[in-house]
């Protein structure tokens, strides 16, 4: 690609990157001004999450319903590209939040350099395969809004009976969504992907050792997604059964 081309083809990026960081700006500065110093960074997190998670399941949406033709091998859409940059503006905003306030959290930081490379090597390397890139980038953000609210609420459930409220509240609807997206309706889609691209259907525009590598971040992705969920599944039944010896006592 022409490099005239390439610089051309960024001036989305930096709008993009300039309002995330004037939203987490604004939440750490003005929103969360009263939160302890430890608990300001996550919320400007969450709100820029808050920010980009349920657009960009809107505008992924659009972006494949809009090309008649869309398909994993299809060649990428000015619609489709203007999300992606959307999506990797956002995780530049949220990977220097973490490498600023958080630099020992490795996990998070490697998730979002990985997630990264899928959505610049997609933008700007092969120009195709944004259709299975979205739909996945759809399935990882449909739970953006409930999560971000339950986020939120777990750090302030301690010091505030509203939030701890909220929070019981969320957690069973929250994790059930999450089980069923991530541990279910991922999992089937990327089998698909996959299938498809051993197919050899898209080796003459997606190389292997790109859709290979997309395949292997999604699935430890997914994996650790898995995980964490199984990990608050537990959390949530020691908790009910705590209420439960207590209720039994008080009897």
């Amino acid at each position: 690609m022409d490099f005239g081309i390439l610089v051309s083809s960024l001036h989305h990026l930096p709008l993009f990157f300039s309002i995330f960081f004037l939203i987490y700006l604004t939440a750490y500065l003005f929103l969360f001004r009263n939160w302890t110093s430890k608990l300001r960074p996550e919320a400007a997190s969450c709100l820029i999450s808050l920010a980009h998670g349920t657009p960009a399941v809107f505008l992924a949406s659009q972006a494949i319903l809009s090309d008649p033709h869309h398909g994993f091998a299809s060649p990428n859409t000015d619609f489709q590209n203007s999300v992606l940059e959307y999506s990797i503006a956002y995780f530049f905003m949220d990977l220097c939040h973490y490498l600023i306030f958080n630099p020992s959290d490795i996990l998070f930081i490697g998730h979002h350099l990985a997630t990264l490379f899928v959505f610049l090597t997609c933008r700007y390397l092969v120009f195709h395969g944004a259709y299975g890139i979205l739909i996945l980038l759809i399935l990882a953000e449909v739970t953006s809004f409930i999560q971000n609210i339950w986020t939120l609420a777990s750090a302030q459930k301690a010091d505030s009976k509203i939030a701890a409220q909220v929070f019981a509240v969320l957690s069973p609807p929250f994790y059930a969504l999450y089980t069923v997206v991530r541990g279910f309706m991922g999992p089937l889609f990327v089998y698909k992907m996959l299938a498809f691209y051993l197919s050899g259907a898209a080796d003459t525009v997606i190389p292997m050792w790109v859709w290979l590598s997309w395949i292997c971040v999604v699935v430890a992705a997914i994996s650790v997604s898995i995980l964490w969920i199984s990990n608050r599944w537990l959390d949530l039944y020691r908790e009910r059964l705590v209420i439960l010896e207590k209720e039994q006592k008080i009897r």
